[in-house]
């Protein structure tokens, strides 16, 4: 009894487990069903609304934009354009590449002309001098192997022609002196662009120089005042020497002409060094539009404004006045009268009040010598002691 009450109890047991276990799987297939179906329907829903916003899109573009159907006509030349735009395609990339090979061959053409070019110079120009014999002289590269010797002199070459690009042509730019009677007191060294004469262009003449105002009158006052003149100027002597023939033609005026090779090149600009010139400095008077190049002897320039071709300019006029006055005065170091004037933006201005003012005192003088009595004057001789 008791084993058959034991195995009836066991079996109860089983059979319940197997049911919870049995409704527990078909409650979750049931779900699973409920969820696949829920988004199997929303799918549904979602892809009908694509299409239905789909549908209304080409209604719309059809409706706005329509298209009809191509013919077969459409359809070749279509298909004869798309044909030929890639023709011009595959010309254009064939030129391309033949443009890029005829590139590659100039420069390799251009490479091997330089590197034949260079080994020349080198030849030429580092080869060693030779004497009336035809025997190499020895020089300082004469120990060294004869690649470094060659390409040592070559160096030195080009640097030499380098120093001469940068520095004057020679050391004593002007002659000495002449003896007293007939040596000018004064040096005045003159820019002749934009202080004389200004560059010109029109379609009708095409470059020109136009004189400034009072030049003739100006060149002749200087050199009858016991000034000894000089052209020095950073143009080309080619373009230069022309025109001072039209404007001296007798050359009574100006006495020497120095050109671009006269001067030194630093920083891009030509300097103009005075003690090239061979006269002492204290009696020299540089006139030029540019600080720079009188930056080696500041205290002798007079700097002025630059003349732009102003036709109604009379700098010139007043300068000749200046300079006339400083060999009138026979001024001992003319630096300390251009330091003055120097600290002025216009020194032609400044010059020029200070001549008005003493116009003004001397006729003021002369009034009070006027207003004094006849009888005072009279008596004054006879009155001294």
């Amino acid at each position: 009894m008791a084993l058959r009450k034991v195995f009836f109890l066991t079996q109860a047991a089983c059979c319940k487990t197997v049911k919870f276990q049995t409704s527990k799987l078909l409650r979750q297939n049931a779900w699973l069903l409920s969820a696949n179906s829920t988004r199997y329907f929303s799918d549904n829903i979602v892809d009908k609304k694509k299409d239905v916003k789909e549908t209304e899109k080409v209604d719309i573009l059809g409706r706005f934009f329509p298209q009809s159907p191509m013919s077969a006509t459409d359809e070749q030349e279509v298909k004869k354009e798309q044909e030929k735009f890639e023709q011009e395609q595959k010309e254009k990339n064939q030129e391309n590449e033949k443009s890029w090979r005829r590139m590659k061959i100039g420069f390799a053409v251009f490479g091997g002309a330089m590197t034949v070019m260079g080994g020349c110079m080198v030849i030429e120009m580092g080869a060693p001098r030779r004497d009336d014999e035809g025997k190499p002289i020895e020089d300082e590269f004469s120990p060294l192997p004869l690649p470094l010797q060659y390409l040592r002199r070559t160096w030195k070459e080009l640097t030499f022609y380098e120093k001469m690009i940068k520095e004057p042509s020679r050391e004593k730019l002007l002659p000495d002196p002449l003896p007293a009677p007939y040596q000018p007191t004064y040096t005045l060294v003159l820019e002749f662009t934009d202080v004389l004469v200004h560059p010109d262009w029109s379609y009708q003449t095409g470059w020109r120089f136009k004189k400034r105002p009072g030049v003739d009158q100006f060149l002749q006052t200087v050199a009858n005042s016991d000034y000894e003149v000089v052209i020095f100027t950073s143009e080309n002597v080619f373009m230069i020497w022309p025109v001072l023939d039209k404007l001296d033609p007798e050359n009574k005026m100006i006495s020497y002409r120095l050109f671009r090779d006269s001067t030194h090149f630093i920083d891009g600009v030509h300097v103009k060094n005075l003690e090239g010139l061979n006269r002492d400095l204290s009696k020299v008077i540089v006139v030029d539009w540019n600080k720079q190049a009188t930056k080696f002897q500041p205290d002798n320039a007079l700097i002025l404004n630059k003349w732009k071709g102003a036709d109604d300019d009379t700098a010139l006029l007043d300068l000749a006045n200046l300079l006339q006055t400083i060999a009138m005065s026979n001024v001992a170091d003319v630096r300390e009268v251009l330091r003055y004037y120097s600290q002025f933006e216009d020194p032609i201005a400044a010059f020029r009040d200070n001549q008005r003012r003493l116009m003004e005192q001397m006729a003021e003088r002369e009034r009070d010598r006027s207003d004094t009595p006849l009888t005072g004057s009279w008596l004054r001789p006879f009155t001294r002691r």
